[in-house]
């Protein structure tokens, strides 16, 4: 059987708190979509630790850890959270495993995403210019790079392909950032993603739900950022909601069964968008970087600072 457990709202309702309470009760915690634009918070015996990538079960021992299909990946976002974890005394290759078809976030990726956000002036949507939105773009168009092709000998040549590809586009934009840097620390990145734990996913999950392991289903952002059913266009690139369980893990559907959707008291919105009852006075109008966008259920309250 499978759980999903989502965000009903614009993200940041604390769904990464919430899978690790339950997380004791699952064999196996899956992340299904989205990518390192996740912050989803834990606290390890009084320690903060804010995970973008790896799902929110990792610090519990006998619990499996699965990145699927349907998230896009950051090399260098992804090590640096590893070597976090590590430091708490987590062996991930005991406990982590990464599908094949994971696709891959490119340091033009990240450039694109700026390029694109830049462009747009007062029509930004908010991106987090991490890359995600390109990423995803070259899933839809077939020219993406997989966690799997980082094992191929190959790699190399299909990763200047694909750079060649985005500076043709990044031409057309006003960008002349150099990313010389970026590039260095993601090929380290990649030699470090290629002592991880690849698996074809769907056949690894499936397997284990045939054995009878309960599974859980995280998700990140929220329900309103769905990329077909959310506030379009102010929205991620991924299907948020119960559905992206399907293909983002490559299960199906007959295997899920509880979906727990988690809100907040008050809502908040990060980035652009329309924000129906938005307090924009002086109570709520704080949106300096940092601070949330707040509406309260129960009356005005004095701007929040949000992790």
């Amino acid at each position: 059987m499978v759980d999903v457990l989502l965000g009903l709202q614009w993200g940041d309702e604390g769904k990464g708190k919430i899978v690790d309470y339950f997380a004791g009760k699952y064999d196996v915690i899956a992340r299904f979509q989205g990518g390192p634009n996740a912050g989803h918070t834990l606290y390890v015996e009084g320690r903060k630790i804010v995970l973008h990538t790896i799902p929110s079960g990792v610090f519990h021992s006998n619990t499996i850890n699965l990145i699927g299909n349907g998230v896009v990946l950051d090399p260098v976002t992804f090590k640096k959270e590893c070597e976090k974890i590590a430091a708490e005394g987590v062996d991930l290759k005991k406990n982590l495993f990464i599908s094949e078809k994971t696709h891959i976030i490119v340091p033009t990726h990240r450039a694109l995403d700026k390029a694109s956000e830049q462009a747009k002036g007062k029509e930004k949507i908010g991106s987090t210019l991490k890359g995600i939105g390109p990423a995803y773009m070259d899933k839809t168009g077939r020219n993406g790079i997989r966690v799997g092709d980082v094992m191929s000998p190959n790699f190399e040549e299909s990763y200047s392909k694909l750079k060649a590809k985005h500076q043709q586009l990044l031409a057309n934009y006003d960008f002349s950032e150099d990313i010389s840097e970026w590039e260095k620390e993601f090929f380290e990145a990649v030699e470090f993603l290629r002592t991880m734990n690849v698996v074809n996913g769907e056949y690894f999950l499936n397997k284990l739900l045939k054995d009878g392991k309960k599974v859980l289903a995280e998700g990140a952002q929220g329900s309103m950022l769905d990329v077909d059913f959310g506030t379009y266009p102010f929205v991620t690139s991924s299907n948020t909601i119960s559905a992206g369980v399907c293909t983002g893990l490559g299960i199906a559907p007959q295997w899920i069964k509880e979906v727990i959707g988690v809100t907040k008291a008050y809502c908040t919105r990060v980035g652009s968008g329309p924000f129906p009852t938005e307090l924009e006075d002086a109570t709520g109008g704080n949106t300096a970087p940092g601070w949330r966008r707040v509406w309260c259920n129960n009356g005005p309250s004095p701007p929040l600072w949000l992790d």
